[in-house]
């Protein structure tokens, strides 16, 4: 199974976060917060349920 949270909040800690942005629907995924990376793979979606914990790690880096 792939951490795949726990990988992308290790990219977010190592300022690899170009951007976010919130989407009405993004590949079924609706809502989406969809993440921008500088390194592959480039995005990454969030599904709703998850927002509150992105917010909170944002908040911690600055972002």
């Amino acid at each position: 199974m792939y951490p795949y949270h726990n990988k992308i909040k290790q990219r977010i800690k190592n300022n690899e976060l170009v951007r976010y942005e919130y989407l009405e629907k993004y590949n079924n995924i609706s809502p989406c917060l969809l993440l921008h990376f500088d390194t592959e793979p480039f995005t990454r979606p969030i599904r709703e349920h998850r927002f509150t914990e992105y917010e909170e790690l944002f908040k911690e880096i600055g972002k």
